[in-house]
């Protein structure tokens, strides 16, 4: 029984770790895997559309996604900080745009998250990138407010393993569900990273915040 809790004890530290240690500790900081950290962010004023060729989401989704952003905007106070994003989740698609720290893929359902498209108000725009399945690190995609910036492939079944995430001006935070272990622990910082890398495990969901 000590011996359980010791481990377990053990995976969860080494899960916190994961979310302290930046690009290279993406993943169980107790075994961190030997991987190259994705090139530091572009600045967002001089890098739009940077990256390696994704599919842009459908005319809808990007719709859905500004008219979000709108919402979320307007319900609040007029400059305030305002994330929203949606998941491409295997099977389902895209589905629809939520903000400000909600949940978008699945769990408890065992479906790999294959792209995100994120829009940004009042924090000077927004550069992802997304570590995928046999290509690993994608490249930094960048927008300023009210653009969508999307990483990660649609058609090709391919997982999403981590995500990094950087915003123009302030922090960003960001917390993953991931194949096996669940809800790993929230990050925040500038940029951030989340999800694991070296270990084959699908993202399943996410939530974003700034």
């Amino acid at each position: 029984m000590k011996k359980t809790m010791s481990k377990t004890a053990g995976v969860v530290l080494g899960l916190a770790l994961a979310g302290t240690l930046g690009a290279t500790g993406v993943a169980e900081a107790q075994a961190q895997p030997s991987i190259q950290a994705p090139a530091a962010a572009p600045a967002i004023s001089t890098a739009v559309g940077a990256g390696s060729a994704v599919e842009a989401p459908p005319a809808s989704v990007v719709a859905d996604l500004k008219a979000a952003t709108s919402r979320a905007r307007a319900s609040l106070l007029p400059n305030a900080r305002v994330v929203c994003y949606a998941a491409h989740v295997q099977d389902i698609g895209w589905q629809s745009a939520v903000c400000n720290g909600s949940v978008a893929g699945t769990t408890g359902q065992s479906r790999r998250m294959e792209a995100l498209a994120i829009s940004t108000s009042g924090v000077g725009g927004v550069c992802a990138d997304a570590h995928l399945a046999d290509i690993g690190w994608q490249g930094w995609r960048c927008g300023g407010d009210g653009t969508v910036v999307t990483v990660g492939t649609t058609g090709q079944s391919r997982r999403m393993e981590a995500l990094g995430v950087q915003v123009g001006s302030g922090s960003v935070g960001a917390q993953a569900h991931v194949q096996d272990y669940g809800w790993l622990s929230a990050v925040s910082g500038n940029p951030v990273y989340v999800g694991t890398t070296g270990q084959s495990r699908r993202m399943e969901a996410v939530r974003i915040w700034v």
